[in-house]
C-alpha cells in the first residue's frame, strides 16, 4: 500500500492549497499530479489483483485513455466543422478542429517511427514531439479538470458587489446572447441574495468602449439589467476597461474605494471563469468567479483558447520545460550518432 502514498501526500497537499485559495493554478498541476500518481500507484498493485481485477485496471490506467485520443480528436474534428459552420472561419473558430487533426497527425507520425528504415533522427523527432505533447496534455486536462471543478465549489455568505464582465456588443450597441447569459447569471445571484434577507448587492456592469462600439458595454449592460428587474440604484457602472485584466483592476479600484473590506462575485461565461479567477486574485479582487451557460458547440474551441492563455501567461516556466524536453530528446540522438 506504500505505492498509493505519494497520490494520498499530492492530495493533501492540493486539499491545502485550494483551502488557501481556490483560485491558484498551482491548485489544476497538484490535481493532475495526484491523478497521475493514484494511476501509477494502480498499475503497480494490478500485479497482485486476480485476473479480472487486474485486466480492469490495466484497461482503465492504459487503454480507455489510448482510444479516448483517438475519440477525442474525431470530436474535436466534428466539432470544429460545427464551429466554422455557425461562426465562420477565422483563427478563434479553427482552434478545435486544428487540435484534432493535430491529435492524428501525432498518431501518424508514431506509426511512422515504427518502420524498419526510420532514421535515428527522425526517432528524435518524434520522441520530441511526444514529450512535448505529453506535456501540454498534462496541463491542458490540469486545467479543464479544475476549471470544471472551481465551477462546482460554492461561494458562502453574502456579497457586496457582484461584477459581470462585459464582452462584444452587437451593432455596436446591443447585449449579444453571449453577454446576456453573463448578465442573468449576475442578476440570479443579486436576487438569491436579497431572497435570503440579506442586504441587496450591488451589480457592477464592467467594460469600456470598443473602437467600433458606439457606446460603453457597461452602459448596455447596466441598461439591460434595470430593464430585466434590477433596481436602478443598485446598478453601478465601470466603463474604462478594454480587457479581462482592466475588468477586474478597475473595478477592484471602485469596490474598495466604496466599502473597504468588501466581498464579490465576479461572473463570466463558464468557460472563462476559471482564468478569470486567477487574473481577480493577481489583481487583489476579494471574490470568487461564477459562470454562466455558453452553447455546447462554443466550448471546446472558446477552452482551447483559455488554456493557451493560460500557459502564455506563464511561458517563462512552460516555455523552459519544453525546450528541456526537447534537448533531452535531441541529447539523447546526438549520443547514440556519437556512440555508433
Amino acid at each position: 500500500m506504500y505505492a498509493f502514498l505519494p497520490a494520498l501526500i499530492l492530495f493533501l497537499a492540493f486539499c491545502a492549497s485550494v483551502w488557501q485559495d481556490r483560485r491558484r493554478f498551482r491548485n489544476a498541476v497538484l490535481l493532475g499530479l495526484t491523478l497521475t500518481s493514484l494511476a501509477a500507484a494502480l498499475l503497480a498493485q494490478a500485479r497482485h489483483l486476480p485476473d479480472t481485477p487486474a485486466m480492469i485496471v490495466y484497461a482503465a490506467v492504459l487503454l480507455v485513455p489510448a482510444l479516448g485520443v483517438l475519440v477525442l480528436g474525431a470530436a474535436l474534428i466534428l466539432n470544429g466543422v460545427t464551429v466554422i459552420r455557425k461562426e465562420g472561419a477565422r483563427p478563434a473558430t479553427l482552434l478545435s478542429l486544428l487540435l484534432g487533426l493535430a491529435i492524428y497527425g501525432m498518431v501518424v507520425l508514431v506509426l511512422l517511427a515504427g518502420r524498419p528504415n526510420a532514421s535515428s533522427g527522425y526517432l528524435a523527432f518524434v520522441v520530441a514531439a511526444l514529450l512535448l505533447s505529453a506535456y501540454l496534455s498534462f496541463l491542458c486536462l490540469c486545467f479543464l479538470g479544475y476549471a470544471w471543478l472551481y465551477g462546482r465549489i460554492p461561494a458562502r455568505g453574502g456579497v457586496d458587489f457582484v461584477v459581470v464582465l462585459g464582452a462584444g456588443l452587437i451593432d455596436g450597441e446591443r447585449v449579444p446572447p453571449l453577454l446576456a447569459a453573463r448578465l442573468r447569471r449576475g442578476l440570479a445571484v443579486h436576487d438569491r441574495q436579497v431572497a435570503k434577507g440579506r442586504p441587496a448587492p450591488v451589480l457592477l456592469a464592467s467594460g469600456g468602449k470598443g473602437t467600433d462600439e458606439k457606446l460603453p458595454e457597461s452602459t448596455a449592460m447596466a441598461r439591460w439589467l434595470v430593464e430585466n428587474g434590477a433596481p436602478p440604484e443598485r446598478v453601478w457602472e465601470e466603463d474604462r476597461s478594454r480587457t479581462t485584466e482592466e475588468n477586474l483592476v478597475f473595478s477592484q479600484k471602485i469596490m474598495s474605494d466604496a466599502v473597504p473590506g468588501y466581498r464579490c462575485v465576479v461572473v463570466t461565461n463558464n468557460f472563462h471563469a476559471y482564468r478569470a479567477a486567477m487574473l481577480a486574485r493577481r489583481a487583489g479582487v476579494n471574490g470568487q468567479v461564477r459562470g454562466a451557460p455558453t452553447a455546447g458547440y462554443y466550448l471546446p474551441s472558446a477552452s482551447i483558447r483559455e488554456f493557451v492563455a493560460v500557459f502564455w501567461e506563464h511561458k517563462v516556466v512552460n516555455l523552459t520545460i519544453c525546450a528541456l524536453l526537447a534537448g533531452m530528446a535531441l541529447g539523447a540522438f546526438l549520443l547514440d550518432a556519437l556512440y555508433r
